[in-house]
């Protein structure tokens, strides 16, 4: 599965060796108005979360090889952002990530009536991914998905969190601790 069109496969091409040399992972992307002045927004993904100075980093580095590539026509805007909790799903691969996770699902062309589905998903049967909504199971095609996004849990949320966000929590805590002691001397 891919949901990314033909001159956002040849963009991910060009700038993914640049995100991989910098230490991070290109997520996926979205090339938003690609007939007015397009819009290039650029997901980037690493293992402790991404910061602001992160995706200003990621920004800065992907201008110029745009800039010298030159694959727009006159002036576009390029974002680099987080996937975000609630992120999209690009790839099959993202998907095993999420298993027995909430997630929407709009299809490029109705399936059995509707295209949008919000479930849970179950996994995969061949080509197909399950979604279960309410009491039943749909076997979606992967090649008909126009975009897929994770509906996380407080659960999920909890587990997901990065490890250098745990790490300041609980040094917060001894923190506290330390002045808990130091006040009842």
């Amino acid at each position: 599965m891919n949901t990314m069109g033909g001159k956002e496969s040849q963009l991910l091409k060009l700038l993914e060796p640049t995100v991989d040399m910098l230490g991070y992972k290109l997520w996926g992307l979205e090339l938003l108005s690609p007939n007015r002045r397009p819009t290039l927004r650029v997901y980037i993904d690493k293992a402790l979360g991404v910061t602001v100075d992160d995706c200003a980093s990621v920004s800065r580095h992907l201008a110029g090889v745009l800039d010298v590539e030159d694959p727009f026509v006159g002036e576009y805007t390029l974002e680099v952002s987080s996937p975000g909790i609630d992120r999209l799903l690009f790839k099959r691969e993202q998907f095993m990530d999420y298993e027995a996770q909430p997630v929407e699902v709009k299809l490029r062309f109705p399936f059995e009536g509707r295209r949008k589905f919000r479930g849970w998903f179950l996994g995969f049967d061949g080509d197909d991914i399950v979604v279960r909504v309410d009491k039943h199971e749909y076997l979606l095609p992967l090649n008909s998905i126009d975009r897929a996004r994770v509906q996380p849990t407080a659960e999920w949320i909890e587990r997901a969190r990065p490890a250098a966000v745990t790490e300041l929590n609980e040094s917060v805590k001894e923190g506290d601790a330390v002045l808990d002691n130091q006040s009842e001397t």
